[in-house]
């Protein structure tokens, strides 16, 4: 019993995780739009900041505590730990001089490509709550 239990609300969160037949609709029809919102937004941040941030990934050594395999005299194998080197990768974010007529023009282009969406991407939200009705909550 408790096994059903444990089953059916394993696969619930599933299911949930994954939003419902709406969201997901929503979120098919509406990934062009969201995207030209999110690079808008970081072009309008970096013309706020006077900068861009960009990121890269830094390798580096560290001492840690390895496990290597023996043998004894007879051949049988055991485990020792010991210290050894490993590499270790980090992600480093660092500021970027920008062109504000550059930045300025991009941000222009993004609104105008934003305008341009929203009532195609306002259709499809209006499609897919018509197509997938959900209960109120």
């Amino acid at each position: 019993m408790t096994r059903n239990i444990l089953l059916a609300l394993t696969s619930a969160l599933i299911v949930a995780s994954c939003g419902t037949p709406q969201e997901r609709c929503i979120s098919r029809n509406t990934r062009e739009y969201r995207t030209i919102a999110g690079l808008l937004a970081e072009v309008e941040g970096n013309l706020a900041r006077g900068y861009a941030w960009e990121e890269r990934t830094v390798s580096r050594m560290e001492w840690d505590d390895c496990e290597v395999m023996v043998r004894d005299s007879e051949g049988r194998r055991g485990f020792i730990t010991r210290s050894c080197m490993r590499n270790v990768s980090d992600t480093e974010r660092y500021r970027v001089p920008i062109d504000p007529a550059a930045e300025t023009r991009k941000r222009d282009n993004l609104i105008a490509r934003k305008k341009a969406l929203t009532p195609p991407a306002m259709s499809a939200v209006n499609a897919c709550k018509a197509a997938y009705p959900e209960a109120a909550k």
